[in-house]
C-alpha cells in the first residue's frame, strides 16, 4: 500500500489523466490506472498537477516592513534603500524570523516549495543572516531555502563590506551576491564582481548578482558577470538578477550581448512586479517599463526565470506570495500574449527556476524523485495564468502541507434562480 495516491490528475506532459503513487516521500509510480491503494487518497478530478513553484529571487529579511519607519513615497529604488537603512538598526533575530516565516507560509500556500532569498550583509552584527540560517533549518523538512549574501550598500563602497561577505559565507550562506551598479564608481563595481567570484570559488558557492538594476543604458556590468562566468568555468552556477538597464540598451549592443550570455551559460532572473514599479521613476512621458528583455532572452536560448523580489517592504507595498501574479505581470510587461509565450511563463516559475537554483536533480514529477508537487484547479498553463487559482493541495515529500478549498461563485437572476459560475474555459 502506498502512503499517498493522487488519482485522475492532469499533467502538461500527458494526454490522459494519471495516478501518482507515493511511498517514503518519493514518487514510485505514475500510471493511467493504478491498482495499488493509498493510506491517503486524493481525487484530482481532472485538475492540473505541476512541479512546485520555485521562487528565484526574494528578500525575506525585509518582508512585511512596509511603512516601517516610513513609506517609500517616491517609489524609487534609492528611497527604498534609504528607508531600509533606517529600519536595519531595529532588526532583531526574532523580528526577522517572525516576518520571514509568515511570508514563507504565504508562499507555501501558493505552491512555492523552493526559495532563494537575498539577505543584507551590510550589518556589522549580521543579524538578518543569523536569523535566516535559523529559518532555513526550521523549514527544511518541507521547503528548500537558499540564502544569498547580499551587500545592499556595496562590497567595495561599504566599510568592511568584503569582510562581512566572507563572514556570512563562513556562517553557512549558500550563494555569493554583489550589487556593482550601486558601488560608488564603475571601477569599484568591477572590483566587487572580482571579489564575488573569488569568494564563490574559495567557498565553493553559487553566485547571484543584483546586476544593472537601473534605467541607465550605460550600466553594463552583466557583460562582466558573463565573461567572468566563462573565464572561471562557473557558468550555470552564476545568475544575473534584474538587469533592468537592458530595457534601455540599443539593439546592436543587445544583439552582441545575447551571444555572450548564451555562450556563458548563466541564468537570468527577472522581477516584473517590482521592476515595473521601481523603474522609469525619473522619466517624463513616455515612461519606460524598465523590465529586462524576458521574451527576447528566452527566444535566444538563455535560461530565464521569474521572482517576486519584494512583498510588503520599502520597495513594494503589495504582494501575497503568488508566483502566478509574477508570471501574469511578465506577460503584460514583455508583450508575451502569444499562446506559446503565455505557457512558457509557467516554465519560468517551475523547471527554469529550478535550473537557476541548481536543484534539478531533486526536482520534477518523475519516478524516484521527491514527491513534491501542487494540484491546481485548472486545465492547462493558459488557464492557470488567466484565472490565477490557489492550489487545492500542496504536497512536500509525500506530505500534504497546504490545502485550499476552491471558491464557489453563484449568480442570481431576477427570477431568483441560482446558477453556479465556473470561470474556467470549457475543455474542447
Amino acid at each position: 500500500m502506498y502512503d499517498l495516491v493522487i488519482r485522475n490528475a492532469r499533467m502538461l506532459t500527458h494526454d490522459e489523466l494519471v495516478d501518482i503513487g507515493v511511498r517514503d516521500g518519493r514518487i514510485v509510480e505514475i500510471s493511467d490506472e493504478m491498482n495499488e491503494r493509498g493510506v491517503q487518497e486524493v481525487d484530482a478530478a481532472g485538475d492540473l498537477l505541476l512541479s512546485p513553484f520555485v521562487e528565484s529571487h526574494i528578500h525575506l529579511d525585509s518582508v512585511l516592513t512596509a511603512g516601517e519607519p516610513r513609506y517609500n513615497e517616491s517609489g524609487t529604488l534609492f528611497e527604498g534603500i534609504q528607508v531600509w537603512t533606517e529600519r536595519k538598526p531595529s532588526l532583531t533575530e526574532q523580528d526577522v524570523m517572525k516576518r520571514a516565516l509568515t511570508a514563507l507560509k504565504w508562499q507555501m500556500a501558493n505552491g512555492i516549495l523552493h526559495v532563494r532569498t537575498h539577505v543584507d550583509v551590510c550589518d556589522p552584527n549580521l543579524t538578518a543572516v543569523k536569523a535566516m540560517l535559523k529559518v532555513k533549518e526550521r523549514v527544511a523538512p518541507y521547503m528548500g531555502l537558499q540564502i544569498v549574501a547580499f551587500p545592499q550598500e556595496g562590497i567595495a563602497s561599504f566599510d568592511g563590506g568584503k569582510e562581512l561577505m566572507e563572514e556570512a559565507l563562513r556562517l553557512g550562506v549558500d550563494v555569493v551576491g554583489a550589487i556593482p551598479h550601486y558601488e560608488y564608481t564603475r571601477e569599484m563595481g568591477i572590483d566587487s564582481l572580482h571579489t564575488c567570484f573569488h569568494l564563490a570559488q574559495k567557498y565553493d558557492r553559487l553566485i547571484d548578482v543584483h546586476c544593472d538594476e537601473i534605467d541607465d543604458e550605460q550600466s553594463r556590468f552583466v557583460e562582466t558577470v558573463a565573461t567572468l562566468a566563462l573565464q572561471t568555468g562557473l557558468r550555470e552556477r552564476v545568475t544575473a538578477s534584474h538587469t533592468t538597464a537592458m530595457h534601455s540598451y540599443n539593439g546592436a549592443y543587445a544583439y552582441k550581448l545575447f551571444r555572450l550570455l548564451r555562450n556563458s551559460g548563466i541564468n537570468m532572473v527577472a522581477n516584473p512586479l517590482i521592476n515595473i514599479t521601481l523603474q522609469g521613476r525619473f522619466d517624463s512621458y513616455p515612461t519606460r517599463r524598465g523590465v529586462t528583455r524576458i521574451k527576447e532572452m528566452w527566444r535566444s536560448g538563455i535560461n530565464v526565470s521569474l521572482g517576486h523580489d519584494d512583498i510588503l517592504d520599502p520597495w513594494y507595498p503589495l504582494g501575497i506570495g503568488s508566483m502566478l501574479q509574477v508570471a501574469h505581470m511578465a506577460i503584460h510587461t514583455s508583450h508575451m500574449t502569444g499562446m506559446q509565450e503565455i505557457a512558457e511563463t509557467i516554465h519560468m516559475i517551475t523547471e527554469r527556476a529550478a535550473r537557476t537554483l541548481q536543484i534539478e536533480s531533486e526536482y520534477g514529477i518523475e519516478i524516484g524523485k521527491p514527491a513534491s508537487f501542487i494540484l491546481l484547479p485548472g486545465s492547462d498553463a493558459f488557464d492557470l495564468i488567466r484565472r490565477q487559482p490557489m492550489p487545492r493541495y500542496v504536497v512536500s515529500r509525500g506530505k500534504i502541507v497546504a490545502a485550499t478549498d476552491p471558491a464557489v461563485t453563484k449568480v442570481f437572476t431576477d427570477l431568483g434562480e441560482e446558477e453556479r459560475i465556473d470561470f474556467r474555459k470549457p475543455l474542447t
